[in-house]
């Protein structure tokens, strides 16, 4: 008998998959439980219109971070911070902190654990932040430390 999934199954597959499953289990535990449907033909229109559904909504979600990208690629932050006699700063400069200053000065919000530096800034000087905004994009942040 074939059903469609409605959640993850470590058995049987992903939400949205039609799989064929034996009427017993599939009558006397995938129904009751609300694991699965009968792959009727209404249900499986319901399906493909949740997955278009779902396609456009995740399109829209990579447009988005798309625009995202091109105004964060534009952005210098210049980070003002004490730094002794040979340009190593007094502790380091962290995701958190150029989190707050981006929210701060450009009013972009972007979690301080999408933030990702290549070495830990520990001294002056020109540096390159990636933030990833999806699994898809991934923007470049020019941020500079200066002497305060």
């Amino acid at each position: 008998m074939k059903v469609i999934l409605m959640q993850d199954d470590k058995t049987l597959g992903k939400k949205g998959d039609i799989v064929n499953a034996k009427e017993g289990y599939a009558r006397n535990f995938l129904f009751p439980k609300k694991i699965a449907v009968e792959a009727t033909p209404a249900n499986m229109k319901v399906l493909e219109n949740q997955k278009k559904l779902q396609a456009e909504k995740e399109q829209e979600i990579l447009d988005e971070a798309k625009k995202l990208e091109e105004e964060i690629m534009k952005i210098t932050l210049v980070i003002k911070t004490k730094a002794g006699e040979n340009g190593k700063l007094f502790g380091s400069i962290t995701t958190k902190e150029i989190a707050e200053l981006l929210k701060e000065t450009h009013n972009i919000e972007i979690d301080k654990r999408k933030l990702e530096l290549d070495d830990s800034i520990k001294a002056l000087g020109n540096y390159t932040v990636k933030a990833k905004l999806h699994s898809k994009v991934t923007a470049k942040l020019n941020v500079i430390v200066t002497n305060n």
